[in-house]
């Protein structure tokens, strides 16, 4: 039977006390806590349970000193507030967790700046990183591969393994819905200059607009945020379109709450649509149709692909792995109002022609 865990003032228990109270030796306990699947599965519980009963707490970063091996991983986001996030963090968190790693949430602010500066603090302390939506530049990211395994989220970086979803398919889908619902001009509400999949986003919506012919309008760029949709909708209604289609769901959100404040109604005379499918896309009025993008799947397999590397896996760096997307239509598009538009509210102007 293991000791009670010690009382205040007594030394802390070692790695020694937990091998002599589970009868095993010191090694054995470390491979238990660092390397858990080379210990017999019934031994390694005894060892932990021997362990909680003392109190006894392995310190990743004195076990690295020898090894190099602190089984933490960073986890770069460019916004916490973000619900985009939200699901990222989640799947990364399980893949961790199931192979003995923790997470590192390192949140940038929308910041290269802040980014780097991030990741050179963190940098020796962690195994991987995983960097999702990065601000920073090509040589920059490229530069901190270097130093340790990485994996780029949502942005295609060339000699970088990455993991990006469907932008091209699930633009594809959003402007063909809005095209079957009669709508002949589409707005581009652009996020971020920095992004990557903004870039690859408009480039989609021109390239399916040819082809069917529908005209392209772009504004922005804006803070991909609630409030910076809000200041879309100022510049909406300044002339008028049909239909929307915002770089990500916060912009689409404040976007319908700017152009409903000013009197114009979301679907009956502008059609919205979103992309990502965040947490709050089917809770605002109306629901939001959105590009759906499997974004737990992505975190967890960005993490999976990463700790495969640090196995001694070879990383690909050609073509980026593709995850699919797919449209959720809710009530924010409608059928392309004929006539049916009502004035503004005073002090703002009127709908132009659709």
């Amino acid at each position: 039977m293991a000791e009670p865990t010690p009382s205040a003032g007594r030394r802390p228990p070692t790695i020694y006390d937990v091998a002599r109270a589970a009868g095993v030796a010191a090694s054995t306990v470390s491979r238990a806590f660092s390397r858990p699947g080379r210990v017999n599965a019934e031994t390694a519980e005894r060892i932990r349970q021997v362990a909680a009963d003392l109190g006894y707490r392995t310190n990743p970063l004195a076990r690295a000193l020898p090894t190099g091996r602190t089984s933490m991983l960073a986890l770069v986001i460019l916004d916490i507030t973000n619900p985009f996030y939200g699901e990222i963090i989640r799947g990364a968190q399980s893949a961790a967790a199931e192979a003995g790693y923790v997470i590192l949430l390192v949140d940038a602010q929308e910041s290269d700046r802040l980014e780097r500066e991030a990741l050179e603090r963190a940098l020796p302390t962690v195994e991987g990183v995983v960097l999702a939506s990065s601000r920073m530049s090509d040589s920059a990211i490229r530069m901190t591969a270097k130093q340790r395994p990485m994996i780029v989220l949502n942005r295609h970086v060339a000699d970088v393994p990455s993991v990006v979803t469907d932008n091209v398919h699930g633009m594809r889908l959003a402007v063909q819905h809005l095209a079957n619902l009669g709508h002949r001009t589409v707005t581009y509400v652009s996020g971020p200059e920095a992004s990557w999949a903004d870039g690859m986003r408009w480039r989609s919506l021109r390239e399916v607009s040819a082809e069917l012919q529908l005209r392209v309008h772009r504004t922005g760029p804006y803070p991909p945020t609630v409030v910076g949709g809000t200041m879309a909708a100022e510049e909406l209604g300044r002339h008028g379109t049909s239909a929307v289609i915002a770089y990500n769901d916060q912009l689409a959100i404040g976007l319908m709450r700017g152009l409903q404040a000013a009197g114009r109604r979301v679907p009956q005379d502008v059609s919205v649509v979103g992309f990502d499918n965040i947490f709050g896309a089917e809770l605002v009025t109306p629901g939001l149709t959105t590009v759906a993008a499997p974004l737990r799947v992505q975190g967890h397999t960005a993490v999976r692909d990463l700790l495969s590397v640090l196995g001694g896996a070879r990383a690909s760096t050609g073509r980026p792995m593709v995850l699919p997307t797919r449209l959720v239509v809710r009530g924010s598009t409608a059928p392309r109002g004929r006539g049916q538009a009502r004035p503004a509210a005073p002090g703002c102007p009127a709908p132009g022609p659709r």
